[in-house]
């Protein structure tokens, strides 16, 4: 059998198996992320059936899906949304910051993986994941209740706290030294603020340039120009993800409602693939021996993001059970914790047993923060009835 044969038999493989993943989870009402990941640790290095001819191709395809999931993303936000999202809540941004990127911090010290390992998971522990918040929030209808807002400002600040973060990391993991590192990072802090000032003041120009009432030749401009703008990033040490982000973000108007709307699909799919690739990239074997570490981490960082999500909804006088809810929308890791330890593996920069435990993580937590969002209510509420009796 030929090369290309082959491939095409172990892609099409792949694209119906995460269909029937896919279609499990929605079933369930979870995130079909730890799925595609176990899927992946599945047909992966050590896996089950290694499906070595389509691991290029896996790769390439997760890239893109990190490009398209980061386009998205910035899609969701105007310039002027991010601006007041972060002014409202940056102190509970901080707390959230701080109480939940320091315990993976610690354990990645405290399993000998030095500085490059702390701040790449010190990412993986902080980061929320704004996909399954959003979804949990819709699915069970509290998109009008009122700790709704705190979530999503906080959401957002970490949105905002990642565009500093991924050039940070990006020149981490290239190991360059003091000097080059506070070069890159100023490249992306003015690159960040220009993006910013351009989409507050000009942003109706890119999507003129962008729009095209032809569904085809938008899309083209459209892929293209993000493809453009995160290789650019990218050369510059920003992150191909944070100029992805920032492009999202100068578009807007009716503009980026269509862009929104066409992307989806494609989305979907190839971040899909990148799940599927990070899964790949991963041997099971190294799973066990961190998978303690997973679970504490799990457990400690449920309990941060509540705490957070708790103090942040009491500030603004919300009642317990807005509270708690608030807390248990924001426990869910998933793209994003996926994304920043893609690139650590992609650059050679972690051992095996990070990427492993990054894994095990996000596939309890993807789990976790949907079903602690589904009975945090009823806890709260049997909570106060052995208080008042």
């Amino acid at each position: 059998m030929s090369t290309t044969a082959l491939g095409l038999i172990q892609l099409g493989a792949v694209f119906f198996v995460l269909g029937i993943l896919g279609r499990v989870a929605g079933r369930f009402g979870m995130s079909p992320i730890p799925l595609y990941l176990l899927g992946g640790l599945a047909f992966g290095v050590g896996g089950v059936v290694p499906l070595d001819e389509a691991i290029d191709f896996g790769h390439l395809a997760g890239e893109i899906g990190v490009v398209l999931l980061l386009l998205l993303l910035g899609l969701e936000y105007t310039a002027a949304e991010l601006v007041t999202g972060l002014r409202r809540s940056w102190p509970a941004g901080l707390m959230d910051l701080v109480v939940n990127a320091t315990p993976g911090a610690a354990v990645a010290l405290l399993l000998g993986w030095g500085p490059v390992g702390a701040v790449v998971l010190a990412g993986v522990t902080y980061i929320s994941s704004s996909g399954i918040a959003a979804k949990v929030l819709t699915d069970l209808g509290r998109l009008g209740n009122r700790e709704t807002p705190v979530v999503l400002s906080i959401l957002v600040f970490e949105d905002l706290a990642m565009a500093v973060y991924l050039p940070i990391l990006t020149t981490v993991l290239a190991g360059v030294g003091f000097l080059a590192g506070l070069e890159t990072l100023a490249i992306a802090l003015i690159t960040v603020t220009v993006v910013l000032l351009v989409a507050l003041r000009y942003g109706h120009y890119v999507s003129a340039v962008l729009s095209s009432s032809d569904n085809e030749a938008f899309l083209l401009k459209l892929i293209g120009a993000a493809l453009l703008v995160s290789g650019l990033a990218a050369t510059l040490n920003v992150s191909a993800a944070v100029g992805a982000f920032l492009l999202g973000i100068a578009i807007s108007g009716p503009t980026a409602h269509q862009a929104a709307k066409l992307l989806e699909p494609l989305r979907d799919l190839f971040a899909a693939i990148f799940f599927v690739a990070f899964g790949l990239s991963i041997d099971p074997s190294a799973i066990p021996p961190v998978l303690g570490w997973a679970v504490a981490l799990a457990v400690l960082t449920a309990a941060t993001k509540i705490a957070t999500g708790w103090w942040a909804a009491g500030v603004q006088g919300i009642g317990p059970k807005g509270r708690a809810r608030a807390g248990a929308a924001l426990v869910a890791r998933g793209e994003f914790s996926i994304v920043i330890a893609g690139l650590a593996v992609a650059a050679g920069a972690v051992t095996v047993e990070l990427a492993a435990l990054a894994s095990a993580y996000v596939l309890l937590m993807a789990v976790l923060g949907p079903v602690a969002a589904r009975v945090v209510e009823p806890v709260v509420d049997r909570a106060q009835r052995v208080r008042k009796g």
